[in-house]
């Protein structure tokens, strides 16, 4: 169809009609969500929900709380706490198991031969890191199994109670108790087991004068490594142990030669030990003095 001419008489060009747009198709976001009679509203397509941060925070805590735990428990006062719980505890079994009785009831019957030595030998070191002397300990391993199988009982022990006593000083003591040595001798004492371990460890078994759990946790103490505290420790207390050894071996013959040695051996060096020390003693008082 034409349009209406113009006034110079020409027609006009007819023009076409606008094309006809299609009919938009809606988006899925744009889509309303159906509404069922009964059941909640939910969107046509649903995003994954993202996990609740309440949770991550809480997990967060937890994890912080148990890593503040740990380092409290493995700090060196705890440590060194437990070490002290310990050697409670063994102290107390000690007192109320009373393994003295061994000299006068005597090992269990149903035990013999070597299988009563190795236990022997065991139960001596379990009763040495708890305190218990070793003179009354070397005295039963000699009454009960002789002098041979004795000693070689007595000095298994020793080493096996200074073995054990040595390790849970140097895991759970060290840390705590190095800050303290502070004192001119603590740090002398210190640098010599240190330095010279094997030959200071051995001057220590062999004097009379120093306690066998005092040597053991000094020693745990220092930076010692564990084989000059062990081989140390098991030569130089061959010469005490023997002596006591044998004499619960020859006590029901107290006049024998035997027994007789034996005791001097262990009186002369206590004897000799207790001099050395009141002149050293006496030599430190006169240092200060002056």
């Amino acid at each position: 169809m034409l349009d209406a001419t113009t006034r110079s008489g020409g027609t006009a060009t007819a023009t076409p009609p606008a094309a006809a747009t299609e009919p938009a198709v809606p988006t899925p976001s744009l889509i309303p969500a159906q509404v069922t009679p009964g059941r909640a509203t939910r969107p046509a397509a649903a995003a994954t929900a993202p996990a609740p941060a309440g949770f991550a925070a809480r997990c967060t805590r937890t994890l912080r709380s148990r890593a503040l735990l740990s380092q409290a428990l493995l700090s060196p006062w705890a440590r060194f706490a437990l070490l002290v719980a310990l050697l409670a505890a063994a102290g107390s079994c000690v007192l109320a198991f009373e393994p003295q009785k061994l000299l006068a009831d005597g090992w269990p019957p149903q035990l013999g031969g070597v299988g009563a030595v190795l236990v022997f030998a065991v139960v001596y070191g379990l009763c040495t890191v708890a305190f218990v002397p070793r003179p009354l300990l070397n005295l039963a391993a000699g009454a009960l199994f002789g002098s041979q199988w004795g000693l070689g009982a007595a000095l298994t022990g020793t080493v096996l109670g200074a073995g054990i006593a040595f390790g849970l000083g140097r895991f759970l003591g060290q840390d705590a108790l190095r800050p303290l040595l502070r004192g001119r001798l603590l740090k002398a004492a210190d640098g010599q087991l240190s330095r010279h371990g094997l030959r200071s460890m051995l001057a220590a078994r062999l004097f009379p004068g120093v306690p066998f759990w005092a040597a053991n946790y000094c020693a745990a103490v220092s930076r010692m490594g564990w084989t000059p505290f062990l081989l140390a420790t098991a030569l130089g207390s061959i010469p005490n142990t023997a002596a006591y050894v044998i004499a619960g071996a020859s006590a029901d013959s107290p006049g024998s030669p035997v027994f007789l040695l034996s005791v001097a051996a262990i009186v002369v060096p206590a004897l000799a030990g207790t001099a050395m020390a009141w002149r050293k003693r006496h030599h430190l008082r006169a240092a200060r003095a002056h």
